[in-house]
């Protein structure tokens, strides 16, 4: 059976911190592992994944891989209001609840891709359960919990935002906000009639009040039983996302020979929208790294030959309208982080499929 043929499951599994609602696409294999996505707060796999699953580009990896979509408790679109005794699961009960969904349908192990919270909880996942894990894709993670200053900002926020609002602050950047009318009040939208609100508070509730992730940067010579990721792992975030500093931090306590950023230009909180293209030829080469997909054509990378010794040029010659007063600032912040980084930073447009491999294999800033 071609696995784009085979029928789509949606099931609600009762795990022990309630029901998480599910959709499988195509059938598991013994020897592939499958995609297990984990959306943020305030969206559902449709509204968090449905445009970079429904590219074209994303089908070659689809017809390889099976897909399980995973949302939180009360998280699907037109879920009903959760029972008033109800306690929400924290953060890691909910990476805890995920056992049962692989039990249940009988995977060996996942790649996980997640965004925000569900980057957050899959990483945790991934972390008490390495056997079930053999690589990371997460969009704006954020390792550490909760300051003071965050957490009185976030009830004011709740005081004086209705939801929707609330979770576009969380979603996208001051500037994307001001900017891109069209994609806010799309998913604005999204949020308000999509999305039950009194189940989305519980979770945006649940996150703030997660602890930090509890990852240290293996260092040589030192502790084996150093608390890291041992899969492979790709961090992405765009340039414009509210969530940059806490991804590039994230980046550096991780293992650097298992980690690579994947920064993308002209780009704002949401990358698997906005780009969904390079999002997923990133994820072609990621999956390929971990010897899956071999075969996979990977024609846009390849046959790009634009020089990049100069990152700030190519980012100038790649903005879009309303980005072009942030350049300057940009470019300007980059070149600042890079002269505190020892690790490579290239843009993802000079990167040859020869040597992806081996660049996937070190700790690299990739830029797009």
């Amino acid at each position: 059976i071609n696995d784009m043929d085979a029928e789509t499951k949606e099931e609600n599994i009762e795990t022990q911190y309630g029901k998480l609602h599910c959709t499988m696409t195509g059938t598991p294999r013994a020897n592939r592992p499958v995609i297990l996505t984990f959306p943020d707060v305030g969206l559902n796999h449709k509204t968090c994944f449905e445009t970079m699953f429904e590219h074209m580009d994303m089908l070659e990896i689809i017809k390889n891989m099976p897909v399980c979509h995973v949302e939180a408790p009360g998280q699907n679109e037109g879920a009903k209001t959760l029972p008033t005794g109800y306690t929400y699961p924290t953060m890691d009960q909910l990476s805890e609840a995920l056992p049962a969904v692989l039990k249940h349908f009988g995977l060996r192990n996942v790649i996980g891709l997640g965004v925000g919270a569900g980057a957050y909880i899959l990483a945790k996942f991934a972390l008490n359960h390495p056997d079930l894990v053999d690589g990371l894709v997460l969009i704006n993670v954020n390792p550490n919990p909760e300051g003071i200053m965050d957490s009185v900002a976030n009830k004011i926020t709740e005081w004086t935002h209705t939801l929707p609002d609330t979770v576009i602050t969380h979603l996208f950047g001051k500037e994307e906000i001001e900017t891109n009318h069209d994609l806010i009040a799309t998913y604005r939208h999204y949020i308000a009639t999509t999305m039950n609100q009194s189940n989305v508070s519980q979770f945006l509730r649940s996150y703030n009040s997660r602890g930090a992730l509890e990852v240290e940067r293996p260092v040589p010579g030192g502790s084996i039983n150093v608390r890291t990721l041992k899969c492979a792992t790709l961090l992405v975030v765009g340039d414009n996302s509210p969530a940059v500093e806490a991804v590039v931090e994230c980046n550096s306590k991780l293992n650097p020979t298992k980690t690579t950023l994947l920064k993308m230009a002209d780009c704002g909180g949401l990358p698997q929208v906005d780009q969904p293209a390079k999002v997923i030829e990133a994820l072609k080469y990621f999956i390929q790294g971990m010897g899956y997909m071999s075969s996979a054509s990977m024609t846009r990378l390849r046959s790009r030959t634009t020089s990049s010794s100069s990152i700030t040029s190519f980012d100038g010659s790649r903005s879009r309208a309303h980005t072009n007063e942030l350049q300057r600032s940009r470019t300007h912040s980059r070149t600042e982080e890079k002269r505190g980084r020892s690790h490579t930073d290239v843009s993802m447009e000079s990167v040859s499929n020869s040597n992806m491999d081996h660049m996937i294999s070190k700790s690299t800033e990739v830029a797009c």
